[in-house]
Formats: structure tokens, sequence, C-alpha cells
């Protein structure tokens, strides 16, 4: 069966991807994929400065594209998109403010997410409406089909993907409803995204975990038994659950890059303490203000960043002594800046989010 995909791809830098007269990219790509069963030589990629056939390449007249045209466009039949990452913490992003029901089903957001077959993604989200009072309503399924309450990367692309689509410029904030409740991403100067993220969530019961509580109704440097490794855990909801550990009760330090996540991550997302599954953070610490994650993220398993799985890990580490409450948490996509405020008890989240490229397949 035949697929035809079209891709328009910005070619400014990472550092600046914006045009001055509407603030988006406008150089594109476009890539046509055919079936499998096509000789090589049937293959080709088509840009806007050249086109490659097989081997052969020819050089012809650049094609000038607008984002904000190509995010306008309506055909039915079609899903239109546009390919966001926070820290490699990839997100394909639809406008979907139409409807308050996803343009697609989580079935085809996991063919989507696939990265052999599909566009390759840790998840789809959705822009809606507002609802409850909100501007708009955050709407996820992680690249198992599963839906989560909210994710901390993904809404810093929401954000930047929002300010695109409504053609907004500058210092820009604006409150989203999400399953974690209301949620305020601010768009910086720098254009940086901080995030509000709210108070988190402490008490056992809350999280959810049924490990018994031990300070304060909550989990804090628990221990839990991991195939037969007693691991020590301290229990965190940003809305959705997490379980951060520092180490083992026989190794308190750990180096993280020497953990095998696909191994013993997915014995800790499913593992019988944890009810609605769990986001699991392995933290290394380097100082006070410094800390190193990996992460394996519930329905995503191992991903280069995690917004709130790094706020879950200060909150701990300040549970735990072992850090102050502003820090900078490095993650395999790049660092995040934190700080949980004594004052409302809320956590924010500032780092990056760029657009990758905006593509349409057909539904």
């Amino acid at each position: 069966m035949a697929m035809t995909a079209t891709i328009s791809l910005p070619f400014t830098s990472s550092r600046r991807r914006s045009s001055p007269s509407s603030g988006l990219p406008r150089s594109s790509t476009s890539l046509r994929a055919f079936p499998s069963s096509l000789p090589l030589s049937r293959y080709s990629v088509e840009c806007p400065s050249f086109r490659i056939i097989a081997s052969s390449m020819s050089i012809e007249t650049p094609v000038k594209s607008s984002s904000v045209s190509f995010l306008d466009r309506k055909e039915s039949g079609f899903l239109h998109f546009a390919k966001y990452h926070g820290l490699g913490n990839d997100f394909i992003l639809v406008d979907n403010r139409d409807s308050l029901e996803p343009k697609i089903s989580s079935d085809k957001a996991v063919h989507l997410c696939d990265r052999n077959f599909g566009i390759g993604a840790d998840g789809v989200i959705f822009v809606m409406a507002g609802t409850n009072g909100a501007d708009y309503t955050m709407r996820i399924f992680n690249s198992d089909g599963s839906e989560p309450e909210m994710c901390g990367n993904g809404m810093r692309c929401f954000a930047k993907f929002v300010a695109q689509l409504e053609n907004l410029h500058g210092r820009q904030s604006f409150t989203v409803h999400t399953g974690a409740g209301l949620i305020i991403p601010e768009i910086v100067e720098d254009g940086n995204v901080r995030v509000d993220m709210g108070e988190p969530i402490l008490k056992a019961s809350d999280v959810p975990t049924k490990l018994p509580a031990n300070k304060d109704h909550s989990v804090v440097k628990a221990e839990l038994d991991v195939d037969g490794v007693i691991w020590n855990v301290t229990c965190v909801s940003m809305g959705n659950p997490h379980c951060v550990t520092f180490g083992t009760k026989e190794s308190q330090n750990l180096l993280v890059d020497d953990l095998n996540l696909a191994e013993i991550g997915p014995k800790f997302e499913h593992h019988k303490v944890f009810p609605a599954r769990t986001n699991t953070e392995f933290i290394q610490v380097l100082s006070d203000h410094h800390l190193k994650m990996r992460v394996w993220e519930r329905g995503a398993g191992a991903t280069l960043a995690c917004g709130t799985g790094a706020c879950a890990v200060v909150v701990a580490a300040v549970l735990e002594g072992r850090a102050k409450r502003i820090c900078r948490v490095d993650l395999p996509g790049g660092p995040l800046e934190i700080e949980w405020r004594e004052e409302n008890n809320h956590v924010y989240l500032s780092g990056p989010a760029e657009v990758v490229y905006y593509g349409s397949l057909p539904l």
C-alpha cells in the first residue's frame, strides 16, 4: 500500500529558527515515501534546493514556503502536524482546536510514533480548545497508546506550537487544562519556556503507591525490592507518578551511565506497588545544585528527557537532604533548570523546545 507524506523542514540553525516577517521557519522539504516492494532506484527525496533519485542528483530552483500557510491547511483526509522536541524528548503536535476528541485514535498514535514504520516520536500531543476556564486543553498519547496526565517537556513544545498557531511573538503566557490540573507555561525572552508545574503530590495514596508512608504520609527513602535488589526510593507525583532513586541499600551513589535501563526500567514501571505504573528516575548527585538523571518513562521507555521527572527529582532530592531547591538537572538530551519554591510550594521547570519539521500524511 502506497504512502505519501509531505514534510516542511526548517533549514535554520538551532539557535535561530524564525523569519522576521512571520516568526516561523520559511524553508521547507518535501519527502515522498513509496512502497517497499519498489526497487531502490524508484525511491526519491525532494527538497527545495535539490532532488535525489537513487544515486543521481540534480539542482533545482529553491522553493520558498511558509509554515503559517502549512499549518493553515485544512484538506480533509489528511493529518497536518508539527514535529517538536524538548531536549530530544520528541512529539508529534496536532492542531485539534476544532474538537475535544483527538483527531486520531491511540492505536494510530502508536503507529505514528514507531521510529521504523511511522514518523517516530515519544508521543502525540493534541492542542484543543480550552475547558474549565483555561485558554487551551492538552491531551497526549504515549508511544504505547496509553494516555498520561500530562508531560513537562511536551508542555514546553505545546506552548511553542500554540505561539506558532496563534502567531504570537515575544513573552507569552497562557493557561492549559491537563489531566494533572491547570498548568501555566510562559515563553520567555530567550525563547525558552518556563512552566509553573504546580505543587508536588507527596501523599502515598495519591501518587499512587502501595508502599507504606514513612514520613508525613509520604514515601521518602523507603526500601523497595526490585528483582532481589533493595533500592531506596522516594515517591512523588507531578500529576503523574514518579519513583526517584539515588541508589541501592548497598550502594548509595549511583553512576547512572552504567545502568542498563532497558533491563531495570520495566521492572520498576510494572512493579506491584505502583497501581498506575510509574516513571522511574535514577539520579547521580554532582553537587547540592547539580544532579544527573536518566529516566525510564511509563509508556515510552528510555527517553532523552522528562520534564515532570526532573521536577520530581529535585523534590525528592530536597526531601532526602541531598540538594537545594534550585537545581540544574542534566539529562541525556541536555540540562533543565528546576526550582521548588518554598513560599508557594510550586515547582518551576525551564528549558528549550524546538520545532523539527512540519508534515502531512493521509489518515
